[in-house]
């Protein structure tokens, strides 16, 4: 069963699904589903959620600030610490349902979501319990790496761009999924994002320029070996193009942690193919059974 819910988000009205199972009797755990950088709730939350309310749990997928149908301008502001916030917002609207057990709270990222849910989950404790799959916890070396092209430059336009909308231009834009040969990783993005792969047809390929420096700033590195004693299941493919990131973040953890490991999948086949998130969303359930 899923019901249309909205909350608030310092300031902003966020809209979002929360996925209930079917016969529920009485509170039962929930889990907030965050996706891939620039995704809408109908992506990857959705197929994650809609599974783990077949198995029991309350979660919650939701259009962050800027993102959907959810309000923030300028609009698709890729900003991590605002989704963190965001995250600990989408908690507070679930502590405060009488569907969810308050103590038996879990979060799980998907892409970019597996960068903003261990480090929201450092400062909020009412999580119990983070998941990743196919994360990607440190944009720092995602930009810096050739993402973006060359990253100074990049840091220079955006500066510049943000300078004029302060003066009153309209917001600079960037495609989300680069133009021409991105390489493996990218060219595989687009296979998922620009074909009907893609769950939501209204998204966008686009983002805030200047969000570029903000995602420049960020990694979920820098914070994650404060996340114990919260326990952390990182999930990839053996084929993932970002593999070498959940293996990262598994070295600075700190225990209780695991690295799971599903042979073949590459990064963007946790998105939405069955024979990649069934195992996923099975081994996620058996985490969270032990530890919510």
């Amino acid at each position: 069963m899923r019901i249309d819910i909205t909350f608030d988000s310092h300031g902003n009205r966020l809209v979002g699904h929360l996925y209930l199972p079917e016969g529920r009797t009485g509170a039962v755990p929930a889990v907030v589903v965050v996706g891939a950088a620039s995704g809408t709730k109908e992506q990857s939350p959705a197929a994650y959620g809609a599974r783990l309310a077949e198995l029991g749990y309350a979660a919650l997928a939701f259009d962050h600030t800027s993102y959907g149908d959810s309000e923030g301008l300028p609009r698709f502001d890729e900003d991590p610490y605002a989704k963190a916030e965001d995250i600990k917002n989408a908690v507070m609207f679930l502590v405060g349902r009488e569907e969810v057990d308050r103590e038996r709270i879990g979060a799980v990222g998907v892409c970019g979501g597996g960068g903003y849910v261990p480090y929201a989950a450092v400062a909020d404790r009412r999580i119990k319990a983070v998941a990743t799959v196919s994360g990607l916890p440190d944009l720092r070396a995602t930009i810096t790496s050739g993402y973006a092209g060359d990253w100074r430059q990049t840091m220079g336009a955006a500066a510049m761009a943000r300078e004029a909308y302060a003066q009153g231009a309209e917001p600079r834009y960037v495609p989300f999924m680069p133009d021409g040969d991105g390489g493996e990783w990218v060219n595989n993005g687009k296979k998922f994002y620009l074909t009907d792969r893609n769950q939501d047809p209204a998204w966008n390929n686009k983002m805030l320029l200047w969000s570029y420096d903000k995602m420049a700033q960020f990694s979920a590195l820098d914070t994650i070996e404060l996340l114990a004693p919260t326990p952390l299941l990182l999930i990839a493919g053996t084929k993932a193009e970002t593999l070498e990131q959940s293996q990262a973040a598994y070295g600075a953890a700190q225990e209780p942690k695991e690295l799971f490991l599903i042979e073949g999948g590459t990064h963007f086949d946790f998105y939405d193919l069955p024979e990649f998130v069934t195992p996923a969303v099975t081994k996620i359930n058996s985490f969270l059974r032990v530890h919510l």
